[in-house]
């Protein structure tokens, strides 16, 4: 063998490799392996990284008085990530992709991918504002205890 074809065989070993590389990222990418929805209170976005800056936001979801979980999410659209970055503090619900798989960070941090997003109106009422509320019977009723 000469060097020359010995450069040449790496030289294709390469780019076959680089080829299959980019095919199984661009796969990752486009084949969704489960979609969903997720409610809660947005907490945390912020554009992030060291060489590739992502989005990466976090909702807390469950109840504030306890029982709390953290859903970890990724947004790789610039207008998608504004509406989210106006969003920060409010109820919010949104629709996510799951991407497994995905071979580098400069994707996204998390394998959820955000789709879309909606503020929705807090229809929670915490145990602590609620009031103890004084409940009067009927009048009807009352008087008939009045006069037993």
């Amino acid at each position: 063998m000469t060097a020359k074809s010995i450069q040449f065989k790496l030289f294709v070993f390469l780019i076959i490799a680089l080829g299959l590389f980019a095919l199984y990222t661009w796969l990752t990418l486009t084949y969704t392996y489960s979609e969903g929805s997720r409610a809660g209170f947005l907490q945390k976005f912020s554009k992030r990284g060291w060489i590739c800056k992502t989005w990466e936001g976090e909702i807390v979801t469950g109840s504030m008085l306890g029982n709390q979980e953290k859903f970890m999410f990724s947004v790789r659209d610039a207008d998608l990530a504004k509406e989210v970055n106006a969003a920060i503090g409010k109820r919010i619900e949104v629709d996510y992709a799951q991407h497994i798989g995905v071979p580098s960070n400069c994707f996204g941090e998390t394998e959820y991918f955000l789709r879309s997003i909606k503020t929705v109106p807090e229809s929670i009422t915490f145990q602590r504002d609620v009031q103890a509320e004084v409940v009067e019977p009927p009048k009807a009723v009352a008087n008939d205890l009045i006069k037993k």
